[in-house]
């Protein structure tokens, strides 16, 4: 007979605004719900109001659901950064998970990641690599893999971000002696990460696709332009001033997103896709 674990108890934290799709939200709570270890609660902050379609969705869910169902409701839409500052404190659990409302975790996703805080009880965050899909998680069009060693991570994360954010499972203490979430638009992760480092945290990633991440030809839209330019170069500004990169990551990655925001949509894809990757 194989071993039973006992796992911790511990949070998923989600942000839902108007603009997610319903049946892209009901995919992302089955897949929660399916999973091999479940959490002992989801906690869902709603950033502003959202569609009948959602609330619907959403109470049904906190109806028939096996773990509760916490709402937060904001009543206007603040941002992503925003609203997990909210959310971060009103989990119940010491580890929390996040997750976006349009994406798919693999059934052993947070088995996997327990299983890593196990082994090694001073890690603080753990992320993974993410399989990037179109239409249904069985059309994989990429995958984002990210190093895996801490001192890789570090490294890594001052030019580019070294965890997939919709994968992480982290430690609530540690988050918020690094000053919780901040409204840093395009960069509330990123900078995130940036402080939990300064402030000691360990760090791994989990060499797999633990995470289905739904992309459409919008998001490559979304990623161009000169507005687009001005709040990723406002973003790399303000880790700039945390000093945990220097002038020259500062102005290397400054010109590479130039480029990229400013070219054709069709390239700006191939190079997301097939370069970026």
């Amino acid at each position: 007979m194989s071993e039973v674990k006992d796992y911790p108890d511990f949070s998923v934290l989600m942000s839902l605004y108007e603009k997610e799709k319903a049946e892209y939200f009901t995919e992302c709570m089955e897949s929660i719900i399916h999973q091999t270890v479940k959490p002992s609660e989801i906690v869902i902050v709603l950033d502003g109001p959202i569609t009948p379609e959602l609330e619907d969705v959403l109470a049904r869910y906190k109806k028939d659901s096996p773990m509760p169902i916490r709402e937060i409701r904001c009543p206007e839409n603040k941002g992503l950064g925003v609203a997990l500052a909210v959310g971060v404190p009103a989990c119940s659990f010491e580890l929390i998970a996040r997750m976006d409302t349009d994406d798919i975790s693999r059934e052993d996703r947070f088995e996997k990641q327990l299983d890593l805080f196990a082994k090694y009880p001073k890690l603080d965050i753990c992320g993974s690599n993410i399989a990037e899909f179109e239409g249904s998680k069985e059309q994989i069009v990429a995958e984002r893999t990210v190093p895996t060693d801490h001192e890789k991570i570090v490294e890594y994360q001052k030019t580019r971000s070294a965890f997939n954010h919709v994968s992480v499972m982290f430690k609530k203490a540690m988050v918020l002696k690094a000053g919780n979430y901040q409204d840093v638009p395009l960069m509330e992760d990123d900078s995130l990460w940036v402080r939990m480092i300064q402030n000691g945290a360990q760090c791994a990633n989990l060499c797999e696709d633990l995470v289905f991440v739904r992309i459409d030809g919008g998001m490559i839209e979304r990623r161009g332009g000169w507005a687009y330019f001005l709040k990723y170069r406002n973003a790399r500004r303000q880790i700039l001033e945390t000093g945990y990169i220097n002038f020259w990551d500062y102005y290397k990655t400054i010109f590479i997103q130039f480029f990229v925001a400013l070219i054709p949509n069709n390239m700006r894809r191939f190079v997301f896709m097939r370069i970026l990757r």
